[in-house]
């Protein structure tokens, strides 16, 4: 993998589109996952005896979302290092 050639405006945009699509499927999965934790802890409270359940399943929920948008940003560091990384 070579260094990115950074010299105008033109490829830099292009080299912050390209990062923006390494890991986007762990990161929106993330987010989802985040949205619908949330949602379940909040409506667990008014869903009667299956309440501590849902509850549950929803910290579950966002504690994976939250995993998945970890690993993402992981990921995109890691390539964007072995991208700017010299090759001899």
């Amino acid at each position: 993998m070579s260094r990115p050639d950074l010299s105008n405006d033109q490829t830099v945009a292009r080299y912050r589109a390209e990062l923006r699509m390494v890991g986007r499927n762990q990161r929106l999965a993330g987010f989802a996952l985040v949205i619908l934790g949330a949602v379940a802890v909040w409506g667990g409270t008014a869903a009667g005896p299956a309440g501590p359940a849902i509850q549950y399943a929803g910290y579950a929920a966002l504690a994976l979302g939250w995993a998945l948008m970890l690993a993402a940003i992981f990921l995109r560091t890691r390539y964007h290092r072995r991208r700017m990384r010299e090759m001899d």
